[in-house]
C-alpha cells in the first residue's frame, strides 16, 4: 500500500523548496503525494493544491517547505494540522524555514532540528526550548526530520526514500534527477575553505569504494594520494566535511544495506564484503548507524 505524503502549501511557500519535495517524492512509485493548503504563487510559479489543509490528516508523512517571513507563524488551521500529525505519529519534515512552522506548532521543544544557516540563530531566538543544530545538512530526531534549504532538501528527500524503500530505490530516484546518493545528515551545509585545485582525492575515494572489503587505513589512503598524513586528513575534511574514517564507515554501511536488501548472504559474509570484520562487529556498527539490527533491516527492506 502506498504511503501518503502531504506537502503543505504554507502561505508564502518558497517555490524551490516546494518543487524539490513535489518532484522527488512525487516520482517515487511507493508514494501517493497530495498538496494541501491554499493556492498561491511564488517566484512566478503557481501552486494549486489538490486538497484543503484538512487533507494533511490522512498523511503518513507531512512535508513543510520553506516559506517567507518565518518570524510570522502560519495561520492557526495550519498549526493545528501540523500538531495533530505529530501527535498521531506521522513523519514530520521541515525544509529550510519550514522548520519554523514545526516550531510554531509546538512540536520541537526539547528536540533537535536544523534550518538554513541564515536562519538558525533566528530560529533559536524565537524558540529557545528547541535544540537548533547549526551547519548540518539535515537532522533526524525520531519522527521529526529537518533540513537546510536547496540541495539539503534533495538529500533529505532521498533519505526518506531510502528509509522507506531501501538503497536501490534511493539510487534509482537519485539517478532520475542526476543527483548523487543522499549525503549524510551531519555533513556541513558549507565549508569555509574551497576544495584545493588539482586535488586527486576524488580518485582516492573512488578506489576506496571499490575496495571496501580490504583493510584501509588513513595512512594507506594518504600514501595513495601522495600526501603526508596530516595534509591528507585536512584536505579530505575540506572536500567531504568529515574525517576519512567516518566517511569510510558510512560507505561500508551503505554497501551493507544494499547487500541486505538484494541478497540472501549471511551476516558474516556481508561483514567481510563490506570490510567490517566479524559478524559481531558488523552487528554493533550497523545498529549504531541505522538504529536497526541487520536482521530487522533485511525484514523491512528485502526486495
Amino acid at each position: 500500500m502506498a504511503r501518503t505524503i502531504a506537502i503543505v502549501a504554507l502561505p508564502g511557500v518558497i517555490a524551490l523548496d516546494y518543487s524539490i519535495a513535489a518532484n522527488i517524492l512525487g516520482g517515487q512509485p511507493g508514494y501517493r503525494v497530495i498538496i494541501a493548503g491554499e493556492a498561491s504563487a511564488s517566484g512566478g510559479v503557481r501552486i494549486v493544491p489538490t486538497h484543503d489543509i484538512a487533507g494533511v490528516d490522512e498523511a503518513d508523512t507531512v512535508v513543510l517547505p520553506g516559506f517567507d517571513d518565518p518570524h510570522i507563524p502560519p495561520p492557526d488551521e495550519y498549526l493545528d494540522v501540523i500538531a495533530r500529525g505529530f501527535d498521531r505519529g506521522a513523519t514530520m519534515v521541515g525544509i529550510c524555514t519550514g522548520t519554523f512552522a514545526l516550531a510554531a506548532a509546538g512540536i520541537t521543544a526539547g528536540r533537535q532540528v536544523t534550518a538554513h544557516w541564515q536562519f538558525t540563530a533566528q530560529l533559536q531566538d524565537l524558540y529557545p526550548s528547541t535544540k537548533v543544530i547549526e551547519n548540518v545538512l539535515f537532522v533526524e530526531d525520531g519522527n521529526l526530520l529537518t533540513a537546510a534549504g536547496g540541495g539539503a532538501g534533495i538529500d533529505l528527500c532521498l533519505h526518506l526514500i531510502r528509509s522507506d524503500f531501501g538503497v536501490d530505490a534511493e539510487l534509482t530516484a537519485g539517478k532520475s534527477f542526476v543527483a548523487a546518493p543522499a549525503r549524510p545528515g551531519p555533513q556541513p551545509q558549507y565549508v569555509d575553505t574551497l576544495t584545493p585545485p588539482g586535488s586527486d582525492l576524488a580518485e582516492t575515494r573512488y578506489w576506496a569504494m571499490e575496495n571496501l572489503s580490504s583493510l584501509i587505513t588513513v595512512d594507506s589512503l594518504a600514501r595513495r594520494s601522495a600526501m603526508a598524513r596530516r595534509t591528507f586528513i585536512r584536505r579530505f575534511g575540506e572536500e567531504t566535511g568529515m574525517p576519512p574514517m567516518r566517511w569510510l564507515t558510512l560507505q561500508r554501511i551503505l554497501l551493507a544495506r544494499r547487500l541486505l536488501e538484494t541478497t540472501d548472504w549471511s551476516v558474516d559474509r556481508i561483514a567481510a564484503q563490506s570490510g567490517m570484520g566479524t559478524g559481531a562487529n558488523f552487528r554493533v556498527l550497523f545498529r549504531r548507524e541505522t538504529g536497526l539490527a541487520p536482521s530487522e533491516y533485511r525484514r523491512l527492506h528485502k526486495h
